[in-house]
């Protein structure tokens, strides 16, 4: 996503409007989106989009007009997803190595498949989770390093000896470390173990309505400096990395 910022937007932002419409405009009882930790003062255009598509379910105003109960669900990394580190991490263990792992200091929250769909029926069953943000309680953060070499270990292997372990940077976007919520929300107990409600203020829709106009204008004409800005507009809470995108245009767009 991070090099295809039209599409991302189109996916992820304008894709869940048409969603959230559909399902507003033929009744449906509940609506829950799937976002991310990312989302969380995004770095990212993929955190950032899916901060949108929170707000559009949570904030948009002609929604409100329906019925339909609209709440959200943010997901750390799934253990032993497809596109997760660890088949990763499995298939570069049967080829003999090494294991790449992007810088000796990231961390991230994991979360088994088992949690992940609890999650999903949770956030759709309880009462208190109407309108609002589920997450998961995910714990203490786990470096990707100890990952690595807990994986060579129990394949019977000693990690940086029998198989290497490269760092091989950060990706665009990347954080070192990702966050559970920002400074400027809190989270809650509910009936269930382990599942908070996150409370964040999405109250400004006539905000919202006009940014992403603004934002579908910017996809319509396909640069990604006006795209980015449009996108940091919506997202007041990105770090620097992603706003300074929205500084700088690319020389076909200079």
């Amino acid at each position: 996503m991070e090099t295809n910022t039209v599409e991302a937007v189109r996916n992820n932002v304008l894709g869940t409007l048409v969603v959230a419409q559909c399902a507003a405009k033929h009744g449906a009882d509940k609506f829950v989106l799937i976002s991310t930790d990312k989302a969380v003062n995004p770095s990212s255009v993929m955190g950032a989009t899916k901060r949108i598509a929170e707000r559009i379910v949570l904030g948009w105003p002609p929604l409100r007009k329906f019925g339909t109960d609209f709440r959200a669900v943010r997901f750390g990394n799934v253990l032993g997803s497809d596109g997760s580190v660890i088949p990763l991490f499995r298939r570069q263990l049967a080829h003999g190595g090494p294991l790449t792992v992007t810088h000796p200091d990231v961390t991230r929250y994991f979360m088994t498949i088992p949690e992940a769909v609890q999650l999903v029926l949770q956030a759709g069953a309880l009462p208190e989770a109407a309108g609002r943000i589920c997450m998961l309680d995910m714990g203490e953060p786990v470096r990707i390093v100890d990952l690595a070499e807990n994986l060579i270990r129990l394949s019977g292997l000693e990690p940086h000896r029998d198989v290497a372990i490269t760092f091989s940077g950060m990706r665009p976007g990347e954080k070192l470390h990702e966050e559970l919520m920002s400074d400027l929300e809190a989270t809650i107990p509910t009936a269930v173990d382990k599942i908070r409600i996150v409370e964040t203020d999405e109250t400004d829709g006539t905000m919202l309505e006009g940014a992403l106009d603004h934002l579908a204008a910017a996809v319509a004409v396909g640069g990604s400096y006006d795209l980015v800005r449009a996108i940091c507009a919506l997202v007041p809470e990105c770090v620097s990395s992603l706003r300074e995108r929205g500084t700088k245009a690319t020389f076909a767009e200079r």
